[in-house]
């Protein structure tokens, strides 16, 4: 094993009690930190060497930051935590996501900015509806997505790999042999009621969509409180099927149309789609489709989340068909990263159509969980490598040896080889869009990335 004093060290940092030593237990894979509800039971940095599916890495469990007097033992701790960021080519800040975030949240978050050590905010116990709040508190630190763990039960660990791999040097495979290293799992995802999201610009018809798609007698009993206190969750079935639909922006009177209101409609529709799996897209069918329509799009499919297109008030529509047909082209020519987005028509106010939504909005929820089996997987892999092999870049061919599955929702895929970096991004297309077309993942995002370790003679003089 090497020494862990070789490899890139990741530390550990927060307030106590939210979990670091857990997440520590996590990425070691063994139980070498004591866990325990009482703060302060770590006093001394603790180091581990980690892997978290290809990276390698030393991880530092600290003590939780204390702002005491260097003598005492709090104190102490604080140094520990100091020395710790330091060495740390990167930090994770974590905290609670159950509790939300604290005056020492925001003194650690302050304290890190000011150390300049590169930092990865993270909600560990964000399992569940209960970490919602707290997720949405957290943007409050000014540094960004949270990703989202529970590091208790090992979620959200592919989002932790995608943020630390631009920090950590991915390890040189030793073996020639095309064979995948021992990868874990991807845990199964409990299915749990579709959050589903109704976005587009003002006056697309959002709140009258609701209203036909709930009743307009369940509304008057009131929707829960939801993520903030400007956004609202509804729960409501269709069909035996159990949906929390979240609206941030329909459903609340607003005040008179103002220089602000182009700013609140899209932090509203970003706190939206952020806490949704399948977001709908609203768009109003006299007007047809506008570029701030495109640009709700883009963001949706950058965050990585399934989009369903609607063309509501469909009833009072002229030329029909036309119109279908022209936003169908304008939507594959703005969003030519992603083919296929379902585009329905319907009527909000009429309510027809609405089983057309539904039945998009569950099938593409599906897609964008799907796992692909390792067999089959592989054996798309070497299909696409064989109707279209790798280019040789300077004279030299790139050797991709495999491709494995790390995350669903959406479907995250890593492309292991030699001279990665290398391959031009219209190849990555390719592979994007043969993944989509030959393994039924048309209309919903990608996310593939490659993996290479860095050839030992670089940099070395010839003989």
């Amino acid at each position: 094993m090497s020494s862990t004093h070789s490899l890139p060290r990741v530390a550990i940092v927060g307030r106590p009690n939210v979990g670091k030593s857990t997440l520590f237990n996590r990425l070691v894979g063994r139980k070498l930190a004591l866990v325990d509800d009482t703060p302060g039971v770590t006093r001394d940095r603790r180091e581990g060497e980690a892997r978290l599916f290809d990276l390698r890495f030393t991880i530092v469990d600290t003590a939780g930051f204390e702002d005491a007097d260097a003598a005492s033992l709090a104190g102490r701790m604080r140094q520990q935590t100091d020395l710790a960021v330091g060495d740390a080519c990167v930090a994770l800040l974590v905290f609670d996501a159950r509790a939300g975030i604290t005056p020492l949240d925001k003194h650690f978050a302050d304290w890190l900015r000011r150390r300049g050590t590169p930092l990865i905010l993270v909600a560990n116990k964000a399992e569940g509806r209960a970490g919602e709040l707290g997720v949405a508190e957290s943007y409050r630190l000014g540094l960004g997505d949270p990703i989202q763990i529970s590091a208790e039960h090992g979620e959200g660990m592919a989002d932790l790999f995608e943020a630390l791999a631009p920090h950590i040097d991915a390890p040189v495979v030793e073996s020639d042999d095309d064979v995948p290293p021992e990868m874990p799992e991807i845990p199964d995802i409990p299915e749990g009621p579709l959050k589903m999201a109704i976005v587009g610009r003002p006056n697309a018809g959002k709140l009258t969509l609701i209203n036909t798609l709930i009743g307009e007698a369940r509304l008057v009993v009131g929707p829960e409180a939801g993520i903030t206190r400007d956004s609202i969750a509804i729960p409501w079935e269709y069909h035996g099927l159990s949906v929390r639909l979240v609206d941030t922006a329909g459903l609340r009177k607003r005040a008179k149309v103002s220089d602000k209101l182009e700013k609140m409609s899209a932090a509203d529709t970003k706190l939206a789609v952020d806490f949704a799996e399948v977001v709908v897209l609203l768009l109003d069918a006299t007007l047809g489709l506008e570029a701030q329509d495109l640009r709700i799009a883009d963001m949706v499919l950058s965050e990585g989340r399934a989009l369903v297109i609607a063309l509501n008030k469909w009833d009072v529509a002229q030329d029909q068909s036309s119109l279908f047909q022209g936003v169908r082209k304008a939507l594959d020519d703005g969003l030519s990263q992603i083919r296929g987005v379902p585009l329905v028509a319907l009527s909000g106010q009429t309510g027809k159509g609405l089983d057309i939504l539904m039945k998009a909005v569950t099938e593409t929820r599906t897609k964008w969980s799907r796992r692909v089996s390792t067999s089959q997987l592989n054996r798309w892999f070497e299909s696409a490598l064989d109707r279209n092999p790798p280019p040789a870049a300077g004279g030299t061919r790139i050797k991709l040896r495999y491709v494995t599955q790390v995350a669903a929702r959406p479907p995250s895929f890593i492309i292991f080889g030699n001279r990665t970096d290398d391959l031009p991004a219209s190849y990555g297309r390719y592979l994007v869009n043969s993944l989509r077309d030959d393994l039924d993942f048309e209309g919903v995002p990608i996310r593939l990335s490659f993996r290479g370790g860095k050839n030992p003679f670089e940099g070395r003089p010839r003989k």
